[in-house]
C-alpha cells in the first residue's frame, strides 16, 4: 500500500471530465483522504482538450504533484498532451474505442478498457465517465460502498434507477480491470486514511461562505472566469439570509452599486478578474475619497486584454496597487489557500469599516479554483467589527439650518464617525471632489492637505490583519529565503523539504499583505538569508520589484517567474533553488 499518488483524467470538454473528478475525490475525501485536485480547461463550454488532476495522500498536502500516477484517458490526445508526466512504471487507462497507443519513448502500462463499450451496455454511452471511476478504483483498492453515498447524492433527484445505472457502470468497470492479467503491474492500492471529515473546496467557494459568515448582504457581479462561482455560490446562500445577488450589466454597475449598498450600511461585495477590475478603476478611487468601506475580490488570471480566462497568473499585483489615479487608502490582502480564503474574506469586512476604504482580496486561479482539504473550521473566529459606524437611532446633537454632520471629521487616527442615511441630524454631503469635514466641496489649499493626510494616515504597516507574511523558518542563518505570494506557499513548502533533506538551509517567507507592504516583518527575513528567491507566476517579477522598493535588499533578490499558464511544480521551484545556491543563477 501507499500512502501518496496522483491521478488524472482527461478528454474533450463536456466528456464529463469534471464529473469523474469530482465523484472520486468526493469519495476520497468522505473516507478521510488529504486532496489537491487542479483543473486545467478551455475558455468555451464545449470541446478542447480537458483534465482534472487530483492528488491523494494520507498526510496533508498543498501542491498539485511533480509527476502522474494513473492517467485516464478518453481520447489520444489526453495521452499525447500527458502521458510525458507518467511515473517510469505508470498506468493508462484508455477507452478501447479510440485505438490508444503509447507515444514514442513512454513505457507505461497501457490498458485499453472499453469505457464506452460498458456504459452503452448498462444503458447510455455519457456514462463511460463513471466506467472510468471504476476502472480506477480497482487500482487503487477503493471500496465501492464508498461510492453510493456520492452518487446518491448527485443523482438520486433523478430517480433511483439513475442512481443504480451509474453504480453499475463503476462495478464493471472495476471488474474489468480486476479480471484483466498484467505482468509488473505496481501496486497502486492506497494506504488506509485516518477517517477524520475534512472540507473538500474551492477558493472561491470559501470566499463566498466568508462573506455569508462576514454579515455580507449583497453581491453585485457580472460574471467573469475564473471569480463566477462565488456568485453562483450566494445566489444560492443569501437569500436564506435576506441578501440578494444582482447580476449587473457590467463591472462598471457592479462596483457603483457595490459602494452605494455600503454607503447605506449594508455589508456588499463584487467579484471579478483582471479584466473587469480595469474597468472598474475609477470607482474603487471614488470609495477611497468618499471613505466608502467596500470589500472586492480579484481573481487573477492570464493577461493582458482576454488574455489566457482559464488559466494561471500572478500578474494583477501592481494593478490592484496602483492602478487608480490619485493617491488613496487602499488595503490589498492575498490568500494562499482555500481556508485562508474563509477567514481573509472576513478579516476584510472588518477592515473594510474599520478603515473605511477599498480592500482588494488577490487570488489567483489555482486558488480560486483548485479544490482542496479544508480542516474544520473554527467558527469562533467569526467576530463582526463595524469600526465607527453609529447606529441608526445614534443620539447627536441637534444641527442648525444650515449645518451638516461632520463625516470627515479631522480626528488622531484619521478615521471618523460614520452615519447612515437618514440618522437623524446625521445629514452630510458625499462628493467624489475634495471636500470639507462636512463633505462640501472645498479647493483650499490646507483643506487639500488636511485631509489627504487624514485619508493617507488611517493606514500603517500593522493594519491588524493576521499574518502578514507567513513565515516557516527553521534556520537563523539561511542559505536561502524563498519569498512567494496566493497559491505557491504549498509548492514552495514542498520544495523547500526536498532542498532540507539535501542539506540546505532554506527558510521560506509568504507574503499575505500587499498593501499596505509589511516592510519591517519581511526585512527581518531576508536579512537572515544570504540569497533571496522570489517565485511568481508572472512575467515581470511584480512583486519582487515591491519588495525592492519597500525593503531594498537588492543585490540579493532573484526573481523566478513562470508565464506559461500553469501552475508551479514542486521539482521546478527545487531546481531552481538548486541553480542559485550551487551556481549563482537560475
Amino acid at each position: 500500500m501507499i500512502k501518496q499518488l496522483s491521478w488524472k483524467v482527461g478528454g474533450q470538454q463536456g466528456e464529463g471530465i469534471d464529473s469523474a473528478g469530482e465523484i472520486l475525490s468526493t469519495a476520497l475525501n468522505r473516507q478521510g483522504y488529504h486532496l489537491y485536485a487542479y483543473r486545467h480547461f478551455s475558455s468555451r463550454i464545449k470541446g478542447g482538450h480537458s483534465n482534472t488532476k487530483l492528488r491523494m495522500s494520507t498526510d496533508p498536502i498543498g501542491s498539485i504533484a511533480d509527476d502522474l500516477d494513473i492517467l485516464v484517458a478518453f481520447d489520444q490526445e489526453t495521452i499525447d498532451l500527458n502521458a510525458h508526466e507518467l511515473i517510469k512504471n505508470g498506468v493508462i487507462l484508455a477507452d478501447e474505442k479510440f485505438d490508444p497507443t503509447l507515444p514514442e519513448g513512454i513505457t507505461a502500462h497501457l490498458l485499453a478498457v472499453p469505457f464506452t463499450k460498458i456504459a452503452e451496455e448498462v444503458g447510455m454511452a455519457q456514462m463511460k465517465n463513471m466506467v472510468a471511476v471504476g476502472a480506477s478504483t480497482a487500482l487503487l483498492g477503493l471500496p465501492l460502498a464508498a461510492f453510493r453515498e456520492v452518487i446518491e447524492g448527485r443523482f438520486l433527484k433523478k430517480g433511483q434507477k439513475v442512481v443504480d445505472k451509474n453504480m453499475e457502470a463503476i462495478e464493471r468497470g472495476r471488474d474489468y480491470v480486476k479480471e484483466l492479467t498484467i505482468d509488473d503491474l505496481p501496486n497502486f492500492e492506497l494506504a488506509t486514511s485516518d477517517g477524520q471529515k475534512r472540507l473538500y473546496m474551492i477558493g472561491n467557494d470559501a470566499i463566498a461562505f466568508g462573506a455569508v459568515a462576514a454579515g455580507a448582504r449583497l453581491m453585485a457581479a457580472y460574471p467573469i472566469t475564473p471569480s463566477s462561482e462565488i456568485m453562483e455560490y450566494l445566489i444560492r446562500k443569501l437569500p436564506e439570509f435576506g441578501g440578494t445577488v444582482v447580476q449587473t450589466e457590467d463591472e462598471l454597475a457592479a462596483i457603483t452599486m457595490t459602494i452605494g449598498a455600503n454607503y447605506g450600511g449594508v455589508r456588499a461585495l463584487t467579484a471579478s478578474a483582471g479584466p473587469g477590475l480595469s474597468l472598474m478603476t475609477e470607482a474603487i478611487g471614488l470609495a477611497g475619497m468618499t471613505e466608502t468601506p467596500c470589500v472586492i475580490v480579484d481573481t487573477q488570471r492570464g493577461g493582458p486584454s482576454t488574455g489566457l480566462p482559464t488559466k494561471q497568473e500572478q500578474s494583477d499585483v501592481l494593478s490592484m496597487l496602483y492602478s487608480t489615479h490619485g493617491e488613496i487608502p487602499k488595503i490589498v490582502i492575498a490568500p494562499s489557500s482555500a481556508e485562508e480564503c474563509f477567514y481573509d474574506t472576513i478579516e476584510a469586512f472588518n477592515m473594510a469599516e474599520k478603515y473605511q476604504c477599498p480592500v482588494i482580496i488577490l487570488t489567483d486561479l489555482a486558488v480560486s479554483l483548485g479544490k482542496q482539504t479544508v480542516d474544520p473550521l473554527s467558527y469562533d473566529r467569526v467576530k463582526i467589527d463595524r469600526g465607527k459606524l453609529l447606529p441608526f437611532d445614534a443620539d447627536l446633537p441637534q444641527l442648525g439650518d444650515s449645518e451638516l454632520f461632520p463625516r470627515y471629521e479631522l480626528t488622531e487616527d484619521g478615521i471618523s464617525r460614520r452615519t447612515l442615511p437618514g440618522t437623524k441630524n446625521g445629514i452630510h454631503h458625499v462628493t467624489g471632489v475634495e471636500h470639507s469635514e462636512t463633505g462640501r466641496p472645498s479647493e483650499s489649499a490646507e483643506n487639500r492637505i488636511n485631509m489627504m493626510d487624514k485619508r493617507l494616515g488611517k493606514l500603517s504597516q500593522d493594519i491588524g490583519y493576521t499574518n502578514p507574511v507567513a513565515v516557516d523558518a527553521h534556520h537563523e542563518e539561511a542559505d536561502l529565503l524563498v519569498i512567494g505570494f496566493n497559491s505557491t506557499k504549498g509548492t514552495i513548502a514542498e520544495a523547500r523539504e526536498r532542498l532540507e533533506l539535501d542539506g540546505l538551509k532554506v527558510n521560506q517567507a509568504h507574503v499575505r499583505q500587499l498593501m499596505p507592504f509589511p516592510t519591517d516583518l519581511l526585512a527581518e527575513q531576508m536579512k537572515n538569508a544570504k540569497k533571496v528567491l522570489v517565485v511568481e507566476n508572472n512575467a515581470t517579477g511584480q512583486l519582487t520589484s515591491l519588495i525592492k522598493m519597500n525593503v531594498g535588499m537588492a543585490e540579493k533578490i532573484e526573481f523566478y517567474g513562470k508565464y506559461d499558464g500553469n501552475p508551479f511544480y514542486p521539482a521546478e521551484i527545487t531546481n531552481a533553488c538548486k541553480e542559485l545556491l550551487v551556481h549563482g543563477n537560475i
